[in-house]
């Protein structure tokens, strides 16, 4: 329908003539109140925000001398947070003279990434790395899973 005959419903109806989308010819347009349609707008925002969740670094502390079970029950804490979407930066804390066994360190870091591994696919983002309290390194989900 032409333009003069859209914006003449309009006013007989009391609405405004709100153009949707300019990206087809002809354009696309709705009879409404502008109020009304900024007020969803505005709500349609808001709650695409709320649903933007994840994409955190959240963080799991392993122990030098942590248990088996210990280490299978953060793997399960890491699982969840990939479920989020998040990514994970795995510490091992050092304290005294465990600084100077970083082998063993390593080690146990190896092996809650194999208990991981057993649970779900991750990806390396950042390689262990020593720093002044011990050791660090960042995981997320695996893409192809």
């Amino acid at each position: 329908m032409s333009l003069d005959e859209a914006l003449r419903q309009a006013t007989g109806r009391n609405l405004d003539l709100i153009q949707v989308t300019e990206k087809v010819e002809p354009p696309v347009c709705k009879l409404m109140d502008y109020g009304k349609y900024l007020y969803q707008e505005k709500k349609k925002e808001k709650l695409a925000i709320k649903k933007q969740k994840g994409g955190e670094l959240k963080g799991i502390r392993l122990k030098f001398n942590i248990s088996q079970h210990d280490l299978e029950t953060r793997a399960r804490q890491t699982e969840k947070f990939f479920k989020e979407g998040n990514k994970v930066r795995l510490e091992m804390v050092l304290r005294g003279r465990e600084k100077a066994l970083g082998n063993f360190a390593k080690e146990k870091v190896n092996k809650f990434l194999e208990t991981l591994q057993a649970i779900m696919p991750y990806k390396v983002e950042r390689e262990l790395k020593r720093e002044p309290k011990g050791f660090s390194m960042i995981i997320s989900k695996s893409t192809n899973n």
